[in-house]
């Protein structure tokens, strides 16, 4: 239920406009492993429903998303654009998020009891008037949370307290996309001129902007996840060539190019573990690559139905992402890419080995006389 009364039973709901995976904090016994994952859709608004966010549960053993919402919160009247959500982004802890209008950022919080969620809306001065955002991010360790408006306005504010790193009103004309490194240290940021620039975030500063040529275009951006590699990847578009760029962030120099997708790029983004990147196109492919040998490990075709994707996203546990377009709504899907280890299949794994060598040296000495 939501505690601040704003739970409505509306009519037919919007189309999904956005979307983000929740990943419920601890667990506990009341929440499975299977049933850990919440996500949150952003709604639009129609003639019989306003916009709104729903809150729905999500299992992981046969990939389904709950066909009702655990709980719906209005964000305005019907029929009303101004307060659609546009983006949304997901503290890491999981237990608060922030909401993108036309009007400006809204911050929910999530409070778990042992057998419900409440939704509450907390007043956030700093994020209310801010205006149309087309970026948000969080930094991994949750401490940073940064904005880029459509009017080109950079904000980096200190999490929790919102107290301001950087502001810049002219960033960029308007910004494209943006991300923060795995250590916090840096934002990166790309406008829809084409350029691109890094930011130093502790010293509220920019850095450098990424180098191009006059026919060069810079759009989309993440940083690596892996920890062991600390590479920028850019999709870049030079006339009718559209490749994955990467650079090393020691230098911010270019290190190679790779054709992934062949065709325009309108989102990307990488796993939490950093070992898959993810490219939407605009006429509604995605695929997902193998970062360490840049080849692609799984393509789905026609997700979107020729609708530019607007938005990829990893399951924070799971091989699965969540796209969202703004003609087709939103899309789950399982990726067929190798599973990942568990801790338990490794162990199991060494108990395995242990028994076989236990078996193999008695037999050895059971059949073998010693003199």
């Amino acid at each position: 239920m939501a505690s601040d009364g704003d739970e409505a039973q509306a009519g037919v709901a919007g189309k999904v406009t956005c979307a983000a995976w929740i990943r419920r904090p601890g667990g506990g016994p009341a929440v499975s492993s299977s049933r850990s994952l919440l996500v949150v859709y952003g709604r639009g608004a129609t003639a019989s429903s306003p916009p709104l966010l729903d809150l729905l549960a999500f299992d992981t053993r046969p990939c389904e998303l709950a066909s009702e919402p655990l709980l719906r919160v209005v964000m305005g009247e019907k029929g009303a654009d101004a307060d659609t959500p546009r983006a949304i982004a997901v503290h890491p802890a999981g237990d608060e998020f922030v909401c993108a209008t036309a009007k400006g950022c809204r911050l929910f919080k999530l409070v778990y009891d042992d057998f419900c969620i409440n939704l509450i809306s907390s007043d956030s001065p700093p994020l209310q008037s801010v205006g149309p955002q087309r970026c948000l991010a969080f930094s991994t360790d949750g401490t940073k949370f940064a904005i880029g408006g459509e009017n080109g306005h950079l904000r980096i504010f200190h999490w929790p307290n919102l107290s301001v790193l950087l502001d810049e009103p002219k960033a960029h004309k308007s910004f494209r996309d943006m991300d923060i490194s795995l250590d916090s240290a840096f934002l990166v940021s790309t406008s829809t001129d084409g350029s691109a620039r890094i930011w130093k975030i502790d010293e509220g500063a920019p850095l450098v902007n990424l180098t191009r040529s006059s026919d060069e275009r810079i759009e989309c951006c993440r940083f690596s996840r892996d920890g062991k590699k600390p590479f920028l990847f850019c999709t870049l578009v030079k006339g009718n060539d559209i490749v994955t760029m990467v650079l090393n962030i020691s230098n911010w120099k270019r290190i190679g190019y790779k054709r992934l997708l062949r065709k325009p790029i309108s989102t990307l983004s990488v796993s939490l573990d950093g070992k898959y990147l993810a490219l939407g196109s605009r006429d509604g492919d995605c695929c997902v690559a193998d970062v360490q040998k840049m080849q692609v490990s799984h393509l789905m075709k026609k997700v979107h139905l020729g609708s530019p994707i607007s938005s990829i996203e990893f399951c924070p546990t799971e091989r699965i992402v969540i796209s969202t377009s703004h003609q087709w709504g939103a899309e789950i899907t399982k990726l067929n890419v190798p599973a990942d280890w568990r801790v338990w299949q490794i162990w199991l794994v060494f108990l395995s080995l242990f028994v076989t060598s236990a078996i193999l040296f008695y037999t050895f000495f059971k059949h073998t006389n010693l003199v």
